[in-house]
C-alpha cells in the first residue's frame, strides 16, 4: 500500500467501485426523493449523460484518472451550469442528495468529511441565482 502522503482520496475511498456506487446512488436519490424535486427538474429526463459527466468529474478531482478532462476539456463548471437557474432550494436540494449518497457509499466518516466540506463550497459557488 502506498504511504499515506501519496495516497489520493480516490485510492483512500475504494476507487473506481466507490466512486460508480456514489454518482449512481446521488442520481437514484435525486431521482426518487421529493425533497430534491427542484433540483431534478433541472436536470434532463434521462440522467445517464449527467451521471457519466460527474462520474467522470468526481473520478479526478478525488484524485483518479482525469476522466472528464481528457475527454471534454477544463470543467469550467459554473459556465457549463449557467444555463441552468440555480438558487439557493437547488443547490441545498443537491446538497442532501450528494451527503446522502456519500454517507450510503463511503464508509470512513473522516473521510466524508473530508470531501463534503469542499463539494459544499462548490455548489455554493454554483449557484446562480438569488432568491
Amino acid at each position: 500500500m502506498a504511504d499515506a502522503e501519496s495516497t489520493t482520496l480516490y485510492d483512500a475511498i475504494g476507487g473506481d467501485p466507490t466512486v460508480t456506487a456514489l454518482t449512481t446512488r446521488f442520481y437514484e436519490l435525486m431521482d426518487t426523493l421529493p425533497e430534491a424535486a427542484r433540483c431534478r427538474a433541472l436536470h434532463p429526463a434521462d440522467l445517464s449523460g449527467s451521471r457519466e459527466k460527474f462520474y467522470e468529474y468526481l473520478t479526478g478531482w478525488l484524485g483518479g484518472p482525469p476522466l472528464y478532462t481528457d475527454k471534454r476539456g477544463h470543467p469550467m463548471l459554473r459556465r457549463r451550469h449557467f444555463g441552468a437557474s440555480i438558487g439557493a432550494v437547488e443547490r441545498d436540494e443537491w446538497l442532501l442528495c450528494f451527503r446522502q449518497a456519500l454517507e450510503e457509499t463511503v464508509a470512513h466518516p473522516k473521510l466524508r468529511e473530508i470531501i463534503l466540506e469542499p463539494i459544499t463550497r462548490l455548489a455554493h459557488h454554483m449557484q446562480n441565482r438569488e432568491e
